[in-house]
């Protein structure tokens, strides 16, 4: 995750400002922790340890879930972010683009190719759009306006345009989009194994824990009951592998997809019925979920 160190942002820039809350997130770096062990852990009482947790769940860097434990109810809390890079200037309008790179947001809605298999559907930032399960309304024209779309096996794919000039060649793509399983409603323990590609060639294979609905996501309209947000994930495909969030998940590079000027690029999200972990897959646009952007692709060359 990106983010501007700016003064519209201070909800989650506050959130380092505590040395309990950076302890915080050093245990939760480990497994998730109830408010009970926190408290034992840190030696504060659990009413601080309440407010400095609900102060990082509203910033969307922790997440929390009641559950059932030997005393009542106890909540669970666990990070919701892998990482954060702080952008300390950004590019001024009037100042010329560079060249060396260029980034485009992709509508999760506009998928140009898929086969989907219930459960399935689509959601604006309005309304649902078509019938619920029916693979058929994934070719309705109004799926380029879904800002949520999930399947429970199958896959989407998109273009991803390519301005690549003359004999120049990309020596970077970064991907980076908001996505978890897809469950029947919700179910925060629900792996499924998510195949990324590029160009017919699978770069990676990531199991995403569950399909997380047990707290609203900060952008999620109110009306939206299901699925509720997801995890922030960033591709990075270099000359030395693919990497999801800095871990190397394989040794395909970027001149395995021999990408040029004027070739086509398409990006899949798939999970096949055929995988270990069958659990589908729940993607977020910037109505949704808990970061504000679409599928991000950044090319570099």
């Amino acid at each position: 995750m990106k983010l501007d160190v700016t003064t519209r942002n201070m909800n989650i820039l506050e959130c380092f400002s505590s040395e309990t809350r950076v302890r915080i997130i050093e245990l939760l770096n480990g497994q998730p922790y109830n408010i009970g062990e926190l408290a034992e852990a840190l030696s504060l009482s659990s009413a601080i340890i309440t407010k400095h947790i609900q102060k990082m769940e509203e910033a969307g860097i922790i997440s929390t879930e009641n559950m059932v434990g030997k005393r009542g109810t106890q909540k669970r809390c666990s990070l919701n972010i892998d990482q954060l890079t702080l952008v300390l200037r950004t590019v001024p309008a009037d100042k010329p683009a560079d060249h060396t790179q260029y980034t485009v947001e992709l509508p999760v809605g506009q998928y140009f190719r898929h086969e989907v298999k219930p459960t399935c559907g689509l959601a604006s930032s309005e309304k649902r759009i078509g019938m619920m399960d029916d693979p058929r309304y994934f070719d309705d024209p109004e799926r380029t306006q879904a800002e949520h779309l999930w399947f429970g096996s199958g896959f989407v794919e998109y273009r991803i345009p390519n301005y690549l000039v003359g004999h120049t060649e990309a020596s970077s793509i970064t991907i980076s989009l908001e996505i978890c399983s897809e469950a029947p409603h919700y179910n925060e323990n629900w792996p499924s194994d998510i195949t990324f590609s590029l160009n017919d060639t699978d770069v990676a294979t990531w199991t995403c824990p569950g399909d997380f609905g047990s707290k609203h996501g900060l952008y999620t309209p109110q009306w939206w009951i299901d699925t509720q947000y997801g995890l922030q994930k960033t591709i990075l495909i270099t000359r030395e592998g693919t990497f999801i969030d800095g871990i190397r998940f394989s040794n395909v590079g970027i001149q395995q997809l021999n990408i040029k000027a004027g070739q086509e690029l398409r990006f899949r999200i798939a999970c096949p019925e055929s995988a270990a972990n069958c659990g589908g897959v729940s993607l977020f646009g910037k109505g949704f979920g808990n970061y504000p952007q679409d599928i991000r692709v950044t090319i570099a060359v």
